[in-house]
């Protein structure tokens, strides 16, 4: 019996590039899907149902409160929006005009990527700090928590940290900095779990707002995020993220998310109400997070590493190709094929091919120029193991 996709006339795809918003995200669990099925049944308000999120989020991250976000980046603008016009309902309805406000948000020149673009829409300037030259191969530096210091100034609305294993410098040293200044901090987190550890590391380490996306390795919809940080923040974020068409006199928001006294009134549908975010996404993402937070590493690692030692011994016998299984110090085990010049084809093609064929199989481009292609297994099934390594082996022996 064809199944949701293939009656709409849309193929499913083997997917080993990972959790990626353009292959649809990853897999949730059942236990998740029917969380999702039966809030679709029921109404209630969004603002109680968000404080309950709230709790939830600050008891799995150590912060203050927390708020269910349509994706990491909806949760860049609404942090950022915060940040610039904290609980003003004046500042929330001028938004993206900027005029009168601390608009500016400091970021590390090697940690601009794509999704700023998110900070931007809120109506913030970035400015960069630092020359990456150990990232251009010109050196070893990159930005110093003096050069942050040097340029927060009277705009400085809050400093962009985006975090990874290679960001520098340490998130510390620039939370102290920012900190001395007044200037909060927001570091975007999405694609840093596992480990489950990270779940509050970031607060820890003095993150004011930190954005997690919930459709990876959470195992939460597709369309979901976390923004967790200080109370005021998560209150700013969510005037500007929830719908308020209602007069002042009836609306009686739950005080464990917005403490209605300390507002003069409330501001029309804010920046971020283009990126609302149902019932079903807020309970799936609690569904999932409970079961993240509940599981350890360890355990969820071993299917994945099983894949992966499954596929390397599949494409071992290969000519012309060396098969790396990358398992120590990696959080997600990944395979890696390098396809020697005398294998007749590069990695783009290797990828395209593996694309264009039935099923179409992704894999993860990143390393393509040094001629890799990498396998990750947060998103195949068992049975898809041998599919990926008949077709490699097909296309390689092909073209060799």
């Amino acid at each position: 019996m064809p199944n949701v996709y293939e009656r709409l006339g849309v193929r499913p795809i083997v997917n080993a590039k990972g959790p990626s918003t353009r292959l649809s995200g990853g897999m949730m669990h059942p236990e998740v899907a029917a969380a999702m099925a039966q809030a679709t049944a029921l109404c209630v308000d969004m603002a109680e149902l968000q404080a309950a999120a709230s709790a939830a989020i600050a008891r799995a991250t150590g912060a203050e409160a927390g708020y269910v976000t349509a994706g990491a980046a909806a949760g860049l603008l609404l942090a950022t929006a915060a940040c610039m016009t904290g609980l003003d309902p004046g500042r929330m309805n001028r938004l993206p005009d900027t005029t009168g406000m601390k608009n500016e948000v400091l970021v590390a020149r090697s940690q601009r990527n794509f999704y700023d673009h998110a900070v931007r829409a809120a109506g913030a300037r970035l400015v960069e700090i630092g020359l990456p030259d150990r990232v251009s191969g010109a050196g070893v530096r990159d930005a110093e928590p003096w050069e942050y210091a040097d340029a927060i100034n009277e705009r400085t609305a809050a400093v962009l940290y985006v975090a990874s294993p290679e960001a520098r410098p340490d998130l510390t040293d620039v939370a102290a900095v920012a900190h001395a200044a007044g200037v909060p901090v927001i570091v975007d987190a999405a694609g840093q779990l596992p480990p489950a550890a990270n779940l509050r590391r970031f607060v820890a380490e003095g993150a004011d707002a930190v954005v997690f996306s919930g459709g990876k390795a959470i195992g939460g919809p597709q369309g979901s995020g976390i923004l967790a940080g200080r109370r005021d923040l998560v209150m700013a974020a969510a005037l500007q993220n929830l719908d308020l068409d209602i007069p002042f006199a009836l609306w009686t928001p739950p005080p464990g998310l917005i403490d209605k006294d300390r507002l003069k009134g409330i501001p029309h549908h804010g920046i971020g109400r283009s990126s609302k975010v149902g019932k079903e996404q807020v309970v799936g993402l609690l569904a999932a997070l409970e079961r993240f937070a509940g599981e350890d590493d360890a355990t969820r690692r071993a299917p994945w590493l099983a894949r992966m030692r499954a596929l390397a011994d599949a494409l071992k016998p290969l000519n012309n190709a060396a098969v790396e299984l990358r398992d120590e110090g990696h959080p997600v085990p990944t395979v890696a094929l390098r396809l020697a010049p005398a294998a007749g084809l590069g990695a783009d093609a290797l990828l395209l091919a593996l694309q264009t064929g039935t099923p179409p199989i992704y894999a993860d481009p990143s390393e393509a120029r040094s001629r890799t292609v990498v396998f990750v297994p947060t998103c195949l099934q068992d049975d898809e193991v041998p599919v990926i390594a008949r077709r490699v082996r097909d296309v390689v022996t092909a073209a060799g």
